[in-house]
């Protein structure tokens, strides 16, 4: 009699060993007793295409894929879904039994259940959402709040150029500031989300001036090193409800978890805790 394979998966970036889902994956796997093992990869850019050909033959069921891989993965994969393709980048893969290589985009949908879940009194229909970052993890939240309901989205980056595309992309609904001019979004922001890098632990502070910041709206970073970031101190001290970047990598994981080990996990306390360990 053959024993069942004990399915693999992993996350896949250049550096790695920074990175916390090993231990959000080895949580679940291990509080639900499964049998899987989830492990960091350190994979060069010249070498990817390569190591995801050939992890499906090692027992590989799936993978999450990091910087710098995300777009570039987008040329490998078979099949992506309609929002990884509007978004422009891939962070989870599935290993289809017929040799295919699924990707999809979960880090829009992360995000929105970690601003529901800290912010439960948040309404898409509040008001305009103003976004810090044209990157690519502007490009999932912004897709991820126009089919959510925002009725309009206001959008600074550094470099002015990058967040045109962005509107070229998205339309109408977005409307783009200068750098010099991204505190005046945040008179009229009902939601205000930080997505640059900026406030991350050995990164350069945020320095877009706060002072129109209102206490009726919500604040959010993706930055969670540190879990409180100075945008978010500033926010509490103003009055605002404020959510960390924590809770969006923990929930961009649920779905790929399910997809891969067959069960649903749920984010709660103890995931949060196993994530900082």
């Amino acid at each position: 009699m053959s024993l069942p394979k004990i399915p693999l998966a992993a996350v896949i970036g250049s550096p790695i060993a920074h990175s916390r889902s090993p231990q959000i994956h080895g949580h679940w796997l291990k509080t639900m007793s499964l049998q899987g093992a989830y492990i960091p990869m350190d994979v060069l850019p010249k070498d990817l295409e390569q190591v995801l050909r050939t992890m499906p033959k090692m027992g590989f069921v799936g993978a999450n894929i990091t910087v710098p891989h995300k777009e570039a993965v987008m040329n490998i994969v078979d099949t992506v879904t309609d929002r990884a393709a509007l978004i422009g980048a891939v962070n989870m893969l599935v290993f289809c039994d017929d040799g295919k290589i699924f990707g999809d985009n979960t880090d829009g949908y992360g995000f929105l259940e970690n601003l529901k879940s800290g912010a439960p009194n948040w309404v898409p229909s509040d008001g305009p959402a103003a976004i810090f970052g044209a990157g690519g993890a502007a490009r999932a939240v912004i897709s991820s709040l126009l089919d959510a309901g925002v009725p309009e989205i206001m959008l600074s980056n550094r470099t002015r150029v990058r967040a045109e595309n962005l509107r070229s992309v998205f339309g109408a609904r977005v409307t783009v500031y200068d750098w010099t001019q991204a505190g005046n979004m945040l008179e009229d922001a009902a939601l205000l989300v930080n997505t640059t890098s900026l406030g991350m632990s050995g990164k350069s502070e945020l320095r877009v001036p706060l002072d129109a910041l209102r206490a009726q709206t919500v604040v959010t970073d993706l930055v969670y090193n540190p879990l409180k970031t100075k945008l978010l101190e500033t926010a509490e001290g103003v009055g605002c409800v404020t959510v960390d970047g924590l809770g969006m990598l923990l929930h961009q994981a649920v779905p790929a978890f399910e997809r891969w080990f067959g069960t649903r996990p749920v984010v709660d306390d103890e995931t949060r805790a196993a994530a900082l360990r």
